[in-house]
């Protein structure tokens, strides 16, 4: 069983407490998943209930984390450089039970994952695999080892439907407690049977959490009533308190004329007219302690604001792509790959395109290729957000730089004044890009997209950084947006709520999706 008690986790560089007094107990059935908005240390707490050294260089934490005999399997988000380099079969000597399990075993857990036993013993360096191979294989890797308890940070980061479907699966069926973070809402409606809701409150100074043990939709649907309560109590309360200052201003005023007037042969008057100050005066410090203790207007995920102009935008008749294939290959080891042919896609107007597919047919390539034709139209004003956020972000700059395009004062108090309306802190708007979450990348890449006027947008996974609280927002933001955008995506949502044509990426090209 996994114990944690009051636990507190501190940034070391910016002092700021995003955990405090944390305890929960992960029992057996529970599929727990943890949520909260980007940066708010989900990752983090989960690599420090795994191996606290993971964190030591930025966090400091008390409390204690208690596994007994247990096993901890740990799926990373994010692999290391080192581990990239690899080859698939040199990663899998390093596990211990790697040469225990026999070739059937291998086969019986890679065939649900839609991988090849022979891929185990690949020659293929791990950083030239599809981002959801190297998902699959490190989940496949988990279940070689035979953990006691999954700790997963984004498992289903770009896995294809198929594997969703198989992950919903297995997270129910697999007979072992799973904490994992997750930004698909699909998968957390049907597998979450516990809520651990991490926040920062009043501008990311106030750490809270909440753990329900109830499915995730209850909790959604539980937490948007309260707050909605919240919110109409303190508007409430304060338009009454408008109402009081209003009187309360007026009656201050008719006593200061009075006072300014009174003659001194009114002696006992201006008696009166001073004690009745005082009493005034008495009555403006209850009405400050009032105000503290007013219900709070509660911060939600809403409070994220991200506009695209009007301007930004494409008559229905513009043709925006026609773009024909007959090759697409990829370099994979000193050799040609062939991964589809015969591509076709035409797009007009402000379409919404995504583009799906199984792991590994080369999506990313196509939408790249796709991309770099329509950087260099100047009839259009095209932007591109890659899955890997770091072949556009510069990681060694900060958030105000990265955006600034004169450099000059004005432009950038603009900017941080932008920036904040996307709820990043002052403090993070001074940390470099490398710092910021995955969540905040994506969000720095879409405000530099909507800063500069772009209106056609090339999108490779756009909501798979976002929380499932603020992933609501960005998708109605892109649903609004009257550019074009021609996305790759698996999130069920974005496709559903976003985009108005799906392709299926194949061996014979691109097939149209009803």
């Amino acid at each position: 069983m996994l114990q944690i008690r009051n636990l507190t986790i501190t940034h070391t560089k910016d002092l700021r407490t995003i955990l405090k007094d944390f305890t929960f107990a992960l029992n057996p059935g529970d599929k727990a998943v943890i949520i909260g908005e980007e940066g708010n240390g989900k990752s983090t707490l989960l690599k420090l209930i795994y191996d606290a050294s993971l964190v030591s260089g930025y966090v400091e934490y008390t409390g204690s984390v208690f596994t007994g005999n247990d096993t901890l399997g740990y799926l990373p988000q994010e692999l290391s450089p080192e581990t990239k380099s690899l080859t698939v079969y040199e990663y899998c000597q390093r596990l211990p039970s790697f040469f225990d399990r026999s070739p059937k075993d291998l086969s019986a857990i890679a065939a649900p994952l839609g991988l090849s036993a022979d891929l185990f013993y690949s020659d293929q360096r791990i950083g030239t695999l599809s981002g959801g191979e190297k998902v699959k294989l490190m989940l496949a890797c988990l279940l070689i080892e035979r953990p006691d308890i999954l700790l997963l940070d984004e498992p289903s980061n770009d896995l294809d439907l198929d594997t969703l479907i198989w992950l919903e699966t297995f997270i129910n069926t697999c007979g072992l407690p799973v904490l994992y973070i997750s930004h698909d809402e699909t998968l957390i409606e049907k597998t979450a049977n516990v809520v651990i809701h991490l926040e920062q409150l009043r501008r990311k100074t106030e750490p809270h959490h909440t753990i329900a043990r109830v499915p995730y939709a209850q909790y959604a649907a539980e937490r948007k009533h309260r707050l909605a309560h919240q919110e109409q109590v303190a508007r409430k309360e304060r338009e009454e308190y408008n109402k009081q200052q209003e009187k309360f201003r007026q009656i201050m005023q008719k006593v200061e004329y009075q006072q300014s007037t009174i003659t001194r042969q009114n002696p006992h008057g201006a008696a009166l007219l001073k004690k009745k100050m005082k009493s005034i005066k008495s009555q403006e410090r209850r009405f400050d302690k009032e105000y503290e203790s007013m219900t709070e207007i509660p911060e939600t995920e809403d409070a994220i604001f991200i506009k695209f102009s009007e301007n930004a935008s494409v008559p229905n008749s513009k043709k925006v792509l026609d773009y024909a294939l007959d090759e697409l290959r990829i370099e994979d080891e000193g050799s040609s790959r062939l991964l589809a042919r015969n591509i076709r896609l035409r797009v007009t107007g402000p379409e919404k395109i995504c583009i799906i597919g199984k792991n590994g047919t080369g999506k990313s390539t196509l939408i790249k290729r796709i991309a770099a034709e329509l950087l260099t139209r100047t009839d259009i004003h095209a932007a591109y957000m890659p899955q890997n956020y770091e072949e556009l972000l510069d990681f060694s700059v900060t958030p105000p730089e990265f955006l600034a395009t004169t450099g000059d004062k004005e432009e950038l108090t603009r900017i941080r004044t932008y920036l904040g309306s996307m709820k990043y802190t002052a403090d993070e708007m001074d940390h470099l890009a490398c710092d910021l979450s995955g969540g905040q990348k994506a969000k720095l890449l879409l405000l530099k997209m909507s800063y500069d006027g772009c209106n056609v947008l090339i999108l490779d996974e756009p909501t798979r950084n976002f929380s499932p609280l603020s992933g609501p927002v960005i998708r109605e933001v892109l649903r609004n947006y009257r550019g074009t955008i021609i996305s790759i995506s698996h999130d069920r949502k974005y496709m559903e709520e976003v985009c108005n044509t799906c392709y299926e990426l194949t061996q014979e090209g691109l097939c149209l999706q009803i």
